[in-house]
């Protein structure tokens, strides 16, 4: 008899129907499971990582501080550990926070690494890029005994559990951590099941995170070769023909023609507006802190020779009273004043715009280095279009390009930001140093002025003081330039020599009487086209400015050499015809504005101003005969008297003159102005 039971067991051979169900659900299970502890080793290790960071900062920097070694650069090793350590804090308070989301967690991780990817790709840019100096310090230490003695008695004085054999070991961790982001997240979205928003949110952030590492790779190269291009290079010419060889020559050729093509408008340039702006406002900036460098320096050289001290100079022995009260206080001002001034000055202003022109160095070099760069980017551009390819190294080249204008780009702005506003700081400095120094000489000032007759005196009845002693002043010296004048012995004239004369001559007649000027006192010539004169020595002007534009250079003939002079040293010639008897004072109108004073003497009389009349004359200088009655005949050296310079049409090749009262016409080529010759002859002053 069969059992009942028998019908209920499977055939053999048959499959359990729910067999797949129990392994979906056990691989759902263990998904979950794994999910969790992914999830669970994300926050535990962020955690772990943040103590880390904390011993490196609060137990192992802070050690070598208090150690204060001078040859430990502290700054070079640790970078901006601090900015990571304020950012991963806040990371993991975040990360904590999402536990409390249950299923909601996987969401707010992955929102929490995108609203954190800007941030942390800035943070970790800057120390992965000084990662590697930061190595060369640990190095360099571990060849000093004495250093590294005094690393590792801070470590294992801080972190003996560690077991660290050098600073390395905490070094690296930010550059580990920053690459584990993508692979912690990519464990988590291997475990959640695809299709569900989680998913979807969190294969963002794996991208997110991914595109940071990438950007901070990129960044790094970009550092490394404006690293290798941004350093000035002082070479002697032995250093740079040595450089020389066929590949630098041909490559230079290259881009010099590259060059000229781009001048020509032969060859179209790579125009990048938005570089071209950045650099120009860069150039600016640039040349802004080269010329307050210059105008400081050239400050401070007068303000030292100012203070150096002149012992060869005796100060004029001084009664008591005001004079010598404002010796005493012209001395302190030198003594304590100017220099506190100058140490401050120098401090302030001059230290710092030094510091800003050396940070200008590794831009401008970097700058050069781009349009080299650009230039070999083209030339590669045009022969891949040809070709189709191109060699390995031109790939790289063209790389170095693309990676130094991306960098330059990037960087410029906030650089020339930030130089202008350091600019702006010394120049504030500047300004706050002479308002100081104007507020201390007033205050020493007020204190001598209390100690003066007339300190407390009310302000009018001062100034009628003033106008008092000015009157009595102005008198006093009207006396003396009365008693002057009897004294002064009459001008003594030199007769010119026979080589002068011919010289004045020559000058005459090319230029004319009116172009001659007398050179007041010697000229010493100290530029280019200068000439060097002496004192009463005769030239002809030839123009008032000189090839710049400048008014107070003149140019002058000398009879030969023809060159600048300064116009200050030059006055209208007139030949001396004889000891004058008689002076003509100017009229008003004639004599130039002067400044106007707030007191002017009313009894003082005007100084007299000798002024001579010039006595030239125009003669024959070749012998004409009349060929019609509207011509007359002249003899050579005859004098003539010109009536009008031009014939009746306005040609200036005849002249209207008159001979012996007779008028007519003569070619005014023979005609030559001379000085009229008298026995006293000509003269200079002695």
């Amino acid at each position: 008899m069969a059992s009942p039971h028998a019908e209920e067991l499977p055939a053999e051979g048959t499959a359990d129907p729910d067999a797949h169900i129990y392994e979906e659900v056990t691989l759902c299970e263990r998904m979950e499971l794994s999910q969790r502890l992914a999830v669970e080793e994300l926050i535990t290790t962020e955690a772990s990582y943040v103590h880390n960071l904390q011993l490196c900062l609060s137990d192992i920097r802070a050690h070598l501080q208090q150690k204060q070694l001078p040859d430990l650069d502290l700054e070079g090793l640790f970078s901006n550990i601090d900015d990571i350590l304020h950012l991963s804090r806040r990371f993991l308070r975040g990360l904590e926070a999402t536990a409390a989301q249950e299923h909601d967690q996987l969401l707010g991780i992955s929102t929490l690494f995108q609203e954190f990817k800007e941030e942390m790709e800035t943070v970790y840019k800057t120390y992965c890029t000084s990662y590697d100096n930061a190595l060369l310090l640990v190095e360099s230490y571990r060849k000093d005994p004495r250093l590294q003695e005094e690393i590792m008695d801070t470590l294992n004085a801080t972190v003996p559990h560690t077991s660290a054999s050098d600073l390395s070991f905490f070094l690296v961790m930010p550059v580990q951590r920053v690459t584990k982001y993508p692979l912690l997240l990519g464990k988590i979205l291997e475990n959640t099941p695809a299709g569900t928003s989680a998913h979807q949110a969190l294969a963002a952030a794996v991208s997110a995170m991914a595109q940071a590492n990438a950007n901070i790779n990129e960044y790094k190269r970009q550092r490394e070769v404006a690293t290798k291009y941004n350093k000035a290079e002082h070479l002697t010419l032995r250093d740079r023909l040595a450089r020389l060889n066929t590949h630098s020559i041909a490559k230079k050729t290259t881009r010099l023609s590259r060059l000229f093509m781009h001048e020509a408008g032969f060859v179209s340039k790579t125009e990048d507006k938005e570089y071209d702006n950045l650099e120009e406002k860069f150039q600016s900036v640039a040349s802004s802190v080269a010329a307050l460098k210059e105008n400081v320096a050239s400050y401070m050289a007068h303000l030292e020779a100012f203070l150096v001290p002149a012992p060869h100079k005796q100060e004029l022995q001084m009664e008591e009273g005001p004079a010598q009260q404002y010796q005493h206080l012209a001395e302190h001002l030198h003594r304590a004043v100017f220099p506190e001034f100058k140490q401050r000055l120098d401090r302030l202003v001059w230290q710092p715009l030094c510091s800003l022109s050396e940070m200008l160095v590794g831009p401008q070099q970097l700058v050069k280095k781009r349009l080299d760069k650009l230039l070999d980017y083209e030339e590669i551009q045009e022969r891949k279009s040809e070709l189709g390819s191109v060699t390995y190294d031109e790939e790289a080249a063209m790389n170095t390009y693309l990676a130094i204008n991306a960098l330059l780009v990037a960087e410029l702005p906030r650089f020339n930001q930030l130089v202008v506003q350091l600019l702006g700081q010394v120049l504030g400095s500047l300004c706050v140093l002479h308002q100081d120094l104007a507020a201390e000489v007033l205050h020493e000032a007020e204190k001598e002025l209390k100690q003066l007759p007339h300190g407390h005196m009310p302000l009018p009845a001062f100034w009628r003081l003033v106008e008092d002693t000015l009157q009595q002043a102005g008198a006093q010296l009207c006396t003396f330039t009365q008693a002057f004048e009897t004294v002064t012995p009459s001008p003594v004239t030199q007769p010119l020599t026979a080589a002068e004369e011919r010289k004045v001559l020559s000058l005459v007649s090319k230029h004319g009487p009116d172009k001659l000027y007398q050179v007041t006192s010697n000229v010493s010539g100290s530029k280019d086209l200068d000439l060097t004169l002496q004192r009463g020595q005769i030239v002809a002007l030839l123009q008032r400015v000189d090839t710049k534009g400048n008014t107070s250079r003149w140019l002058v003939d000398a009879g030969g050499p023809r060159g600048f002079v300064p116009a200050g040293k030059l006055q209208p010639y007139s030949p001396v015809q004889g000891q004058q008897t008689g002076m003509q004072m100017p009229t008003q109108e004639s004599v130039p504005d002067r400044r106007r004073h707030s007191y002017t003497s009313p009894e003082a009389p005007r100084p007299q101003v000798a002024t001579f009349t010039p006595a030239f004359q125009m003669v024959a200088g070749f012998s004409f005969t009349a060929r019609s009655p509207q011509e007359v005949s002249l003899q050579a050296g005859q004098p003539v008297v010109v009536l009008e310079p031009h014939d009746k049409k306005g040609s200036k090749e005849w002249s209207l003159v008159e001979v012996n009262g007779q008028r007519g016409y003569v070619p005014s080529s023979y005609l030559v102005t001379v000085p009229v010759q008298e026995p006293m002859g000509w003269s200079v002053p002695v």
